[in-house]
C-alpha cells in the first residue's frame, strides 16, 4: 500500500473502560480500521488525564484508576480517514477526535519473516 505524502492523522481520545460490542472500545476501533483497510493504528495508554467531566484519571499509586486515558492514532489519506469517520462516530459515545495534517515520509511494510 502506498500512502500519499499529504496525509491525515486521526487522533481519538477515549477511556480505558469504554466498551463497544462486548470488547474494549480501543480494540473495536482498531479492528474496524483494519477491516476498512486503513494503513495502520496505534493505541497508547496514558498515565494521567482528564476530559469533559474534569475528573482526573491517574496511574499514581495513591489514586490508581481503572479508567486511564487511551489515545488511538491512525495515519492515512484524507479520503480514507473521512470514510472511516461515520463508523467511528457510531462507536464513540464519550471522547474526543481530532484530525491534523500529516506529511508521510515513508510507509514501509518491511520483509516478512520466513515461515518455519
Amino acid at each position: 500500500m502506498n500512502l500519499p505524502r499529504d496525509g491525515q492523522l486521526l487522533r481519538i481520545f477515549i477511556g480505558e473502560s469504554d466498551r463497544w460490542g462486548g470488547m474494549p472500545l480501543y480494540e473495536a476501533i482498531v479492528q474496524e480500521a483494519r477491516k476498512q483497510g486503513l494503513a495502520g493504528a496505534t493505541v497508547f495508554r496514558g498515565f494521567e488525564g482528564f476530559g469533559a467531566h474534569s475528573r482526573v484519571h491517574t496511574a499514581r499509586i495513591l489514586r490508581l484508576s481503572e479508567d486511564l486515558p487511551i489515545v488511538i492514532e491512525i495515519v492515512d489519506s484524507m479520503e480514507r480517514i473521512q470514510s472511516f469517520l461515520p463508523a467511528l462516530d457510531k462507536m464513540v459515545k464519550e471522547g474526543l477526535a481530532t484530525i491534523e495534517k500529516a506529511t508521510v515520509i515513508f510507509y514501509r511494510p518491511g520483509e516478512r519473516p520466513a515461515e518455519k
